[in-house]
């Protein structure tokens, strides 16, 4: 008991010491991480990636573009409730604000994929290029998972609430 209690301040002292994980991207003041999408369900011609955004920074930041060579089109978007109908909606920009983790999920903030050129498939990975108004443009690896993964699994691996 004595040495897994021993194992585990270990491990959570290293999560502080380096809290990025290995598929995090770092552009400037941000990082990116937890990038991932669902498969493809049949044939369907959208679909959706997120990821976690966190500004170790000073100023705040705003993602204003995304684009991946799997799609025709990336926007970002977002979920809103109106008159009890879920809506999707484009949104022009996405505050990233100091201290304060941006997280894309389903059913709310994410980048819409529009004109998938092929099914997205469990287990592979495809680019995204993310833009932002201050640090530029950096692009990160989105794994994908099931059909119906509603997370990343990876997501808060540490310590995290794991919603």
């Amino acid at each position: 008991m004595k040495a897994r209690f021993g194992a585990m301040i270990l491990v959570a002292a290293m999560g502080a010491a380096f809290p990025a994980a290995a598929d995090d991207t770092t552009l400037g003041a941000l990082t990116i991480g937890d990038a991932w999408s669902r498969a493809s369900a049949g044939p369907a011609k959208a679909g959706a990636a997120y990821v976690t955004i966190t500004n170790n920074g000073a100023e705040a930041d705003r993602l204003v573009g995304a684009a991946t060579p799997v799609a025709k089109k990336a926007a970002v978007h977002t979920h809103l409730m109106r008159d009890g109908v879920m809506k999707m909606r484009p949104v022009e920009a996405v505050e990233v604000n100091p201290g304060e983790p941006t997280v894309f999920m389903p059913g709310g903030l994410h980048v819409m994929l529009m004109g998938l050129k092929a099914p997205l498939v469990e287990g592979d990975t495809f680019p995204l290029t993310l833009t932002f108004e201050r640090s530029g443009t950096v692009e990160v690896r989105v794994r994908v998972f099931g059909v119906g993964a509603t997370r990343h699994p990876m997501h808060h691996k540490m310590g995290g609430s794991g919603s």
